[in-house]
């Protein structure tokens, strides 16, 4: 007998429908009659047959017509949502899909896998981790560990040993031993009263990313979970069910409580889950749908699950990943800037970066000669104001390897530490199944990922002050010799006066955000965990601080392609050429004042989004080709080259490549 989940009203109905010829309306009514059946008052109606509603699927949201039947236009154990006219939707309301369900109606369960040992997960796995494109499982070397793991703890519940966590309460009840009858009650109802989150939940991606984490953590071995539990953690992740997980609540020790607890609950079949499939349901319908049980969990197994800082690092890898990409879109954004505001390369030279030899500098002033050098590239704009009486250009545009540069330092050394995170074990008690023991410690404590992403969010921000400092002088006439707000008919038309506005109300609001959280602690648990590190919001405020770095280089990205505009016939170099045909590709030029956030959105989304095919960022894609070549041609392939020699600048081009000829009468 097929059987539907109705969402209605906040919340979950099974339906059993005898007939496969019933309508979809029938469908309706019977939920309505079940949800008045539960509700004191009717839920305010007299009768099922006075009320009226609409059916959508969860899946998609696409609209069924109550005239068709079940049979042929719903599939068994499907997910459909009623909704009553006339309601209107609490502040609270969990609604059947998460933000940006375009992203998730088509869905493709994937075919490849990721094997987690533990140790060498990156970065980029776990981003892409979390889009979706693979499914997990462990290796042999992992699965070895953890039975070994958790032959220790069988042993500890046999012989009733005393150890926290696992025959003990938690925090201030570490010396309340618990009888062994209790143990399982003891792991429910440390996962049910640790899921006190409050906010928006987590996106799918997001939850994806912590999900696959916390595997990785438990595949190393020293959490003392089974395997079994394990495998049916890996079953859930690979059917894309997913916990409600609210974003806040984590003080960032001991571990990322909170969050992971509602990760949990979703595992036990607790509280609400959301698929692809489903939309939001109650976690027992979502993983009923797709065939898979409840976690019955044995003892430590709680504490296993909700121990680490996998909030902290999991949101860290998508800052990190995301920092990198705007980044080296930054200079290319710069430059192309640089060159419509009829600016030097000599501040590029090597020698002058061979004498401060900072990776990120010598790298960030070698793309800009890369896209720049007016030898290699020919550039009619630079050869327009060759003998022109400027002598150097204003810090914005001069100072780029040295802004930019510590921006790229800064993303390298924090993606060194969130690697390290993410293939660490942060559970405590720690499990050592080579010494037959478990020991407490600290390695719960997220003060690593939250300093770093703290000086991520400073060093990453700096990258939208710049920028909106050269959208100034794109827009200001005094400064740029372009039309005010790069605009004809200026005063009838306003151009990007606002759009300038608003780049200055992203930074500002960025150096707010700023502010490290890692510097305050607040004492908690009856003060047995009296400092933390307030990672959680660390995390969060770094990725909120790229988004907006991110959208300040997308106006400056529009403004430089429309200063372009105004400097035509003449062509800059063929790389940047080629950015200017991906943006033209998307947003046309500004003739006359029009709705300008679809622009700004549709640039965004060439600095953000990746083509699949390619792996990169869209902007990055069409000047790497350029980049890279001009390395080629630069350090012969006959000449390794170690990184300490390349930062150092040993490796010199010619006098005729590394001088460019713009700003002759430069001093």
């Amino acid at each position: 007998m097929p059987r539907y989940t109705v969402h209605i009203r906040g919340e979950w109905l099974a339906v059993p429908c005898l007939s496969s010829t019933n309508t979809i309306e029938w469908l309706g009514k019977e939920a309505v009659r079940r949800y008045m059946k539960n509700k004191p008052d009717n839920g305010g109606f007299a009768s099922a047959e006075e009320v009226k509603f609409y059916i959508r699927r969860c899946k998609g949201l696409g609209l069924l017509d109550l005239d068709d039947t079940v049979g042929d236009a719903l599939e068994d154990n499907e997910f459909v949502e009623v909704v009553i006219e006339g309601d209107i939707m609490s502040p609270d309301f969990i609604p059947s899909q998460p933000e940006g369900v375009h992203l998730y109606s088509k869905y493709r369960e994937p075919e490849q896998y990721i094997s987690l040992d533990g140790n060498s997960l990156t970065t980029e796995d776990l981003v892409n981790l979390g889009k979706g494109l693979y499914k997990i499982k462990l290796t042999p070397e992992a699965e070895s560990k953890v039975k070994k793991s958790r032959e220790v703890i069988e042993r500890i519940v046999k012989e009733q040993t005393v150890v926290y966590g696992i025959t003990t309460g938690f925090g201030k009840f570490a010396r309340t031993v618990i009888p062994n009858s209790h143990l399982r009650e003891l792991q429910v109802n440390l996962v049910r009263s640790h899921s006190a989150g409050v906010g928006k939940p987590l996106t799918p991606e997001r939850t994806r990313m912590l999900l696959a984490l916390r595997i990785n953590v438990l595949a190393k071995g020293y959490s003392g979970i089974s395997l079994e539990t394990l495998e049916q953690v890996i079953e859930v992740f690979n059917a894309s069910c997913l916990p409600y997980i609210p974003e806040k609540g984590t003080v960032g020790a001991s571990g990322d409580l909170a969050p992971l607890s509602h990760l949990a609950l979703g595992l036990i079949g607790e509280g609400k889950m959301w698929s692809p499939k489903s939309g939001w349901a109650d976690a027992k319908y979502v993983l009923e749908a797709h065939g898979l049980k409840p976690i019955t969990l044995k003892p430590k197994e709680g504490l296993a699950l909700i121990n680490g800082t996998q909030m902290i690092t999991s949101l860290g890898c998508e800052a990190v990943e995301r920092a990198g990409a705007i980044a080296r879109q930054a200079d290319i954004i710069a430059a192309l800037t640089l060159e419509v505001l009829k600016g030097t390369t000599r501040a590029f030279d090597t020698d002058i970066h061979a004498v401060r030899p900072h990776r990120g500098q010598v790298e960030v002033a070698f793309r800009f000669r890369s896209l720049l050098d007016s030898d290699h590239h020919p550039s009619e704009i630079a050869e327009s104001h060759r003998f022109c009486d400027r002598v150097q250009d204003a810090y914005t545009m001069r100072c780029c390897p040295q802004v930019h540069g510590i921006a790229n330092d800064t993303i390298a050394f924090v993606k060194d530490i969130i690697t390290t995170e993410i293939n660490s074990a942060t559970d405590n008690p720690m499990v050592f199944a080579e010494r037959e023991e478990t020991i407490s410690g600290g390695n719960f404590h997220g003060e690593y990922p939250a300093k770093a992403l703290d000086y991520l969010a400073i060093g990453v921000h700096e990258l939208a002050a710049i920028s909106e400092r050269r959208i100034e002088r794109l827009c200001n006439p005094s400064l740029s010799e372009l039309p005010a707000f790069l605009v004809t008919e200026g005063g009838l038309n306003s151009g990007f006066m606002i759009a300038h506005c608003t780049a200055a109300a992203l930074v500002s609001e960025n150096k707010a955000l700023c502010h490290p959280s890692s510097v305050d602690s607040l004492s908690t648990s009856a003060a047995t965990e009296d400092h933390v590190s307030m990672g959680g919001w660390a995390a969060r405020k770094a990725l909120r601080v790229i988004e907006h770095v991110e959208q300040v280089l997308a106006i400056e990205l529009l403004a430089a392609c429309q200063g372009i505009e105004f400097l035509r016939p003449l062509r800059t170099t063929t790389p940047l050429e080629k950015v200017y045909d991906l943006v033209r590709s998307v947003v046309r030029p500004w003739i006359k004042d029009r709705f300008m956030a679809p622009d700004i959105e549709a640039a965004h989304r060439l600095l953000v989004e990746q083509k699949a095919s390619a792996g990169f960022w869209l902007v990055w894609e069409v000047a790497k080709p350029y980049i890279e070549k001009y390395r080629r041609e630069h350090i012969p392939e006959s000449r390794p080259i170690s990184p300490t020699a390349f930062s150092l600048g040993l490796l010199r081009m010619s006098a005729d490549d590394s001088h460019d000829h713009r700003h002759q009468n430069e001093l």
